[in-house]
């Protein structure tokens, strides 16, 4: 008699028994579920798995198509497989890095061992389309990490090996694509036929490989070209280059060598020097009475702003900060998202015209009353507080509006220098498996809002796609404005946020929905080894966030 066991489908409230050991994806068809869009991935007890896992007791299930976050990472990866199959099968000694995500897409380094041609994009590209029209099945495979190192080292997969090595597990999880193996962190599609849409074109000494969109995924994201994003990532991975450090098989080797105190210290210093470059800059162009500062949230623009005050000061330039948080409309006042909620994060909940007129007096030399919010009863007033700006000195205003052209529409351009501070993450598990940016960014705002802010990991997770739309919508489309760049992530960061994300993310319960996001985060944690917050800088920038900067917040 064949053994059942009870499912409950969290996308319509159906408990059904289904046969012990069946497959996502069988259980999805005995639900008669109809989504738009077919599912890529479920939450198994609010853990995300590929529609290859197989249940063997009783669970909560709820399915996920491609626009949500986790399946859009699934099919992304599963995308990258079929790109490095295709490669390898057309150029067997070639290297294939999945390297950078920009301009809606993902940098490739493929290295061939000459210049990549556009001929040799159009032939990759056909090889890609012929794998997955081929509906070639994605195969999941288990085994000990012993046996996986041994058949990534046969496979010249030196960053596979290297990382395997140092993550301590007992068991590894790989892919096959029709006799292709290869390493993936994460849950994959399970046949090649569900890659429905992908571009791939050539992008300045490699490649570009373009996914669906995130408000249409039935179209290819706008190819919008990010010179000045791509420029930082490619400064990083000079400076990565000088550390010897690309992977984090790589981090993990440093710090067992006993190199993180020098990794720290290096890592500053290229830090340091940056900001000084930008000061030096500003200096140079003569005129400039106001400098932006904006980033997305977490990004360490606060602290991006009092490092360079510091340089600007070493340049004999006085350097004046005013909130754009007191510049806030009266509550009632403020525009309203689509909820009905206030929309805090919208331009227009800043007082632009009181804004603008204050700034241009003070360009005049005359005095101006600051104005001051009051958050308890949402009223804009006047502080008391009185500025002049000297001859000698520049406001230094930060904010996410900063590089927005709307918020200093009657400032004359010529006395403005925009700065866009952001967590470019350059780190990669390893030569196939990248770490978003965004996560980064994460980790740092669970550590501060539970330190400075009594927020649970968990709020903080349940809040983050709002913060992230509001990036998308006020922040992201202005970041080529820049007249400068300054990536705030440290080669060595993660290592040093995992000894206070970790307790953290431990304490979200696993029967609420942000467990999913806490559990994913913890996996991957798990990869890298820490480094002792004991060893940064009070100065450092990784102090807004950890606690014991010497700066004043």
């Amino acid at each position: 008699m064949e053994q059942t066991i009870t499912i409950r489908c969290k996308n319509n409230g159906q408990t059904l028994e289904v046969p012990m050991g069946s497959r996502l994806e069988d259980v999805y068809a005995l639900t008669g579920l109809q989504m738009t869009n077919p599912p890529v991935i479920a939450k198994v007890n609010n853990k995300v798995e590929g529609m290859h896992f197989r249940l063997y007791k009783q669970k909560d299930v709820e399915f996920f198509d491609v626009t949500s976050s986790s399946g859009r990472r699934t099919y992304t990866r599963s995308l990258f497989f079929v790109l490095c199959k295709a490669a390898h099968e057309l150029w067997k000694e070639c290297r294939v890095t999945i390297d950078i995500p920009v301009s809606n897409g993902y940098y490739v380094d493929l290295q061939l061992g000459r210049p990549v041609t556009l001929d040799d994009v159009g032939l990759l590209r056909r090889r890609m389309q012929e794998i997955i029209n081929q509906a070639l099945p994605i195969r999941r495979h288990e085994t000990t990490t012993e046996e996986a190192i041994r058949i990534f080292t046969e496979g010249d997969s030196p960053s596979k090996v290297k990382l395997l090595q140092s993550q301590g597990s007992l068991y590894t999880t790989y892919y096959s694509l029709d006799g292709y193996v290869d390493y993936f962190y994460g849950a994959m599609l399970t046949n090649t036929s569900q890659i429905y849409l992908f571009g791939l074109e050539k992008y300045y000494d490699g490649l570009l490989l373009r996914l669906p969109s995130y408000e249409n995924p039935q179209e290819l994201g706008e190819l919008v070209m990010q010179d000045r994003m791509f420029g930082i990532f490619k400064e990083h991975h000079r400076w990565q280059d000088i550390l010897k450090l690309r992977t984090v098989g790589d981090l993990n080797d440093a710090i067992d060598k006993g190199y993180s105190s020098q990794l720290i210290q290096v890592s500053e210093g290229l830090q340091e020097k940056k900001i000084s470059q930008i000061a030096d800059d500003i200096a140079r162009r003569k005129g400039i009475r106001l400098v932006l500062i904006a980033g997305p949230s977490s990004s360490g623009k606060t602290t991006t702003c009092k490092r360079l005050s510091v340089q600007l000061a070493v340049n004999s330039i006085f350097p004046m900060n005013i909130s754009l948080d007191d510049y806030f409309v009266d509550r009632e006042k403020t525009p309203r998202d689509a909820s009905g909620d206030y929309d805090f994060e919208h331009l227009h909940a800043l007082n632009l015209d009181l804004f603008n007129e204050q700034l241009n007096a003070l360009f005049r030399g005359e005095e101006v009353e600051l104005p001051r919010y009051d958050f308890a009863t949402g009223r804009s007033m006047m502080s008391g507080k009185k500025m002049r700006l000297p001859d000698n000195a520049v406001l230094v205003v930060e904010g996410i509006h900063a590089l927005n052209p709307e918020l200093t529409s009657q400032i004359p351009p010529e006395y403005i220098y925009r700065v866009y501070a952001s967590a470019l993450t350059t780190l990669l598990l390893d030569n196939h498996n990248y770490v978003p940016t965004t996560d980064n960014r994460l980790l740092r705002r669970i550590i501060r809002d539970h330190k400075y802010r009594a927020v649970s990991a968990q709020q903080t997770i349940h809040r983050w796609p709002s913060v992230r739309n509001g990036e998308n919508r006020w922040i992201f489309p202005f970041q080529e404005h820049a007249d400068a760049m300054f990536n705030t992530a440290m080669l060595f960061e993660l290592a040093v946020l995992k000894r206070q994300a970790e307790p953290l993310l431990e304490q979200v319960p696993e029967n609420c929905p942000e467990y999913s996001e806490a559990y994913r985060l913890l996996k991957f944690l798990r990869y890298i080894r820490p480094i002792p917050e004991d060893q940064i800088p009070p100065t450092s920038l990784l102090r807004e966030f950890l606690g014991g900067s010497s700066f004043k917040y």
